[in-house]
């Protein structure tokens, strides 16, 4: 329907102060939709690992586009100049999604009266704008000529809450997971599914566009992605943004889209790179945030947890960047 259209670049999220930093972990506030009081419903944190420089990035952005609204995510850079795109997504896609939110409501607003084009509810109509906004954004990444993002790119894992409805997007094998109260304590739920060429559905895109999936003969647990005649560059993700070498071999940078339903039961949400899952379950992780001291601290537990975990379970290989971004409902 082309409803995706590029909008003016900006290296900043408008109309927000930042509340506080930590590494590359960003909590952003809109006066305009929210107050200091509100802050005590989410944490954020990030640590480097020691392959060298953190290449993650996250943000909490508290009243997004509307009084009480939200936007989160969390980025995994990986390459070369893997840093400069995780920190690029983080500091566009707030905007660009709240943009062609705009523009998807305009189409729909001008061609409803005229045309048979159904009307969507607004929740609908944010996973139709994160679509074309994860397109843009890919985009203008590519446009960025000065660095080579050829094998460099990042995950995304995005969450926008709305009221009661949350609107999940996601791009490669971050992940989001509730935790949510049952007969039997909170427990969690997985909103978001990894997405690795490991899963027979990206495998076979993959293969459609002609790239190779295949894991190398040390780590056999591990399928990555390959051009079609060399063994370059062995992206161990499905769709990223950034990665250009294989963009015309089935990586590509459209996320999967999702929603749910807030209820009472609903407690918070985690999004985390896969520094963390790559040694904690689901369930560990929520166990984690529910026994955190406070709120603010529970982002940190979970990274803390996942480093003391990666130091048990694989004492001779080198622990993954770590971010974690909790919300509270």
């Amino acid at each position: 329907m082309g409803l995706c259209v590029s909008v003016a670049s900006s290296d900043q999220i408008h109309n927000a102060e930042s509340e506080h930093s930590h590494d590359n972990a960003v909590l952003l506030l809109n006066p305009q939709n929210d107050s200091t009081t509100g802050l005590h419903v989410c944490s954020v944190y990030s640590k480097a690992g020691n392959k060298g420089l953190n290449q993650d990035s996250a943000v909490l952005y508290q009243g997004y586009g509307m009084k009480g609204g939200t936007f989160c995510g969390v980025f995994d850079g990986h390459g070369k100049n893997g840093h400069v795109v995780s920190e690029m997504v983080r500091n566009r896609l707030p905007l660009l999604l709240q943009s062609q939110k705009e523009n998807v409501t305009k189409f729909y607003k001008e061609y409803t009266d005229s045309k048979p084009v159904p009307d969507l509810e607004d929740c609908e109509k944010w996973k139709e704008a994160a679509v074309c906004a994860f397109q843009v954004m890919d985009k203008e990444i590519k446009l960025q000529e000065h660095l080579d993002f050829s094998c460099s790119g990042t995950t995304a894992v995005v969450a926008i809450r709305r009221g009661e409805d949350l609107i999940m997007a996601n791009l490669g094998d971050s992940r989001a997971v509730l935790g949510t109260m049952t007969e039997n304590g909170i427990m969690a739920v997985q909103l978001t599914t990894d997405l690795k060429p490991s899963l027979p559905s990206e495998a076979e895109r993959i293969r459609t566009w002609k790239g190779r999936v295949t894991a190398l003969k040390n780590e056999q647990h591990i399928q990555r992605v390959w051009l079609p005649d060399k063994d370059t560059p062995g992206l161990a993700m499905s769709r990223a943004f950034g990665d250009f070498l294989l963009k015309d071999y089935g990586i590509i940078a459209i996320p999967d889209v999702s929603s749910h339903r807030l209820t009472s039961n609903d407690q918070f949400l985690v999004l985390a790179t896969d520094g963390v899952w790559d040694v904690m379950s689901n369930d560990q992780v929520v166990a984690v945030v529910c026994e955190a001291g406070t709120r603010e601290a529970a982002a940190r537990a979970v990274v803390e947890a996942a480093n003391a975990a990666w130091k048990k379970k694989y004492p001779a290989a080198k622990i993954d960047d770590c971010t974690v971004v909790c919300l509270f409902f």
